[in-house]
């Protein structure tokens, strides 16, 4: 950061970044306005993001094509880069592996198997927030809940917008504490923080708000009549890599430690259990990586023009001007919320909106001494509230197209009362001291870069 306060601020830096946006929210505009389906996910972000750095080398050709591939290998290789793309395939694999052996299926029999019939509203969040977390994917979560949903929402005479809101607000809740969610990893290597403590800064404003949803949707949540409901057979045993991947990560364990042990766990059941053989093992284990490709080539071409975006003076110019609208630490925070929230209305995708928010938002960090743990919480929780709001979200888009139109963005969006509790609470986090101290337990060393004491 020395080196970026030396540069002088460049506002057309920032110009490869813009065309980036443009293109991906453009374009899903335009195709929205057709009716197309999935319109904001049609274009490929990775293609998108690859003419943003083409655009950049041709904006800084003075510097000549080596001196600019330089810089974009120093952001693209990066320690922070690179540790966050390994962690993107084995979070892959292993989300992969437990599917194959059957371990979403169990869990959500299991759930619904011990939650009484007047309590299943409340009970599909708590059942989506479990599988988000251990998982790691809203979409994941959501592709495999949703259609159960669908049918007790008819046995039980539940109110289908409530229902759908609430397995929505849950898979947000997952993607946004998960030690493997793709936000989670992106929030806290471009912040430079662990994942066990961004984890426990999280954790205080994503709890209660948790807490108070559930409350609401056991008072709101109840059927008009009680059945007597079926559910489907499952394995415990199944369940068993989901939690203690959970618990390993919880205990501060290192997570390719942590994400390994998953892979072999989930691995063994399956083979144990004839879900797969050891080619079939090692097959899912591919396939896990593969659908990782994209946000890995993303993490990957992001990382390069952010580096060149700061080296070409970018971000300090970004934060000059922000110094006019930030007065300090705590204007500072919000406007990272609104920052984060911004990117992700014009992305529809929160990863890819920490992505390109992560470089600033860390600057922004140093320059008003904002401990690194509450930005990277600050990113990813606002960058998840407003994922499971836009419309054109891929959440939103799989909802529907799994219900069949059934319900519509208006009848769920005023039922999100967890996501509004959780920007709430987040705000509340830095604006209200002993709150603050409660989600930032020990203090920031900034000379280390870590937590030198709680």
């Amino acid at each position: 950061m020395k080196e970026l306060e030396k540069r002088a601020g460049n506002g057309l830096a920032l110009v490869p970044f813009l065309l980036f946006i443009v293109i991906y929210m453009g374009t899903g505009i335009i195709l929205q306005l057709k009716g197309v389906e999935m319109a904001f996910y049609k274009f490929p972000s990775v293609v998108a993001m690859s003419i943003a750095v083409i655009a950049a080398f041709f904006m800084f050709h003075d510097a000549g094509i080596n001196e600019n591939f330089k810089v974009f290998a120093r952001g693209a290789a990066s320690e922070d880069v690179v540790t966050m793309l390994m962690i993107y395939l084995l979070a892959g694999g292993f989300s992969a592996v437990a599917g194959a052996m059957g371990g979403i299926e169990a869990t959500v029999n299991l759930g619904v198997s011990v939650i009484p019939v007047h309590l299943l509203t409340a009970g599909i969040f708590v059942i989506s927030a479990f599988m988000a977390t251990a998982t790691g994917t809203s979409m994941g979560t959501v592709g495999a809940i949703v259609p159960i949903a669908m049918g007790i929402v008819d046995k039980a005479g539940l109110s289908m917008p409530l229902v759908m809101a609430a397995c929505m607000s849950g898979a947000m809740f997952g993607d946004n504490l998960s030690m493997i969610s793709d936000t989670t990893i992106a929030a806290t290597r471009t912040q430079g923080v662990e994942l066990k403590d961004k984890f426990r800064t999280n954790f205080w404003c994503a709890f209660p708000a948790a807490v108070v949803a559930l409350v609401l949707l056991v008072i709101f949540g109840r059927p008009e009549h009680v059945v007597v409901m079926e559910y489907g057979n499952y394995e415990l045993i199944k369940v068993l890599p989901y939690l203690l991947v959970l618990m390993l990560a919880l205990l501060g364990m290192n997570v390719f430690l942590v994400l390994l042990i998953g892979i072999l766990s989930a691995g063994i059941i399956g083979m144990v259990y004839g879900d797969f053989t050891p080619v079939g093992f090692a097959t899912e284990i591919w396939k896990g990586y593969q659908s990782m490709i994209e946000v890995f080539l993303l993490s990957m071409f992001g990382g390069g023009l952010a580096e060149l975006t700061a080296h070409y003076g970018g971000l300090q110019w970004m934060i000059e001007k922000l110094s006019g609208i930030c007065k300090g630490k705590k204007s500072a925070q919000g406007a990272l919320c609104v920052l984060a929230g911004l990117t992700d209305m014009a992305t529809a995708n929160n990863t890819v909106a920490i992505i390109v928010d992560g470089n600033m938002a860390r600057s922004i960090s140093e320059k008003y001494r904002i401990d690194p743990r509450k930005t990277a919480s600050i990113l990813d929780s606002f960058t998840c509230i407003f994922q499971g709001m836009i419309p054109y979200g891929a959440q939103f888009l799989l909802v529907a197209s799994l219900t069949k139109g059934r319900v519509s963005p208006l009848d769920i969006i005023p039922l999100f009362w967890y996501l509004f509790l959780l920007g709430i609470f987040t705000v509340l986090s830095f604006l209200i001291p002993w709150y603050e101290k409660l989600t930032l337990p020990g203090t920031w060393d900034w000379d280390k870069g870590r937590v030198s004491r709680y």
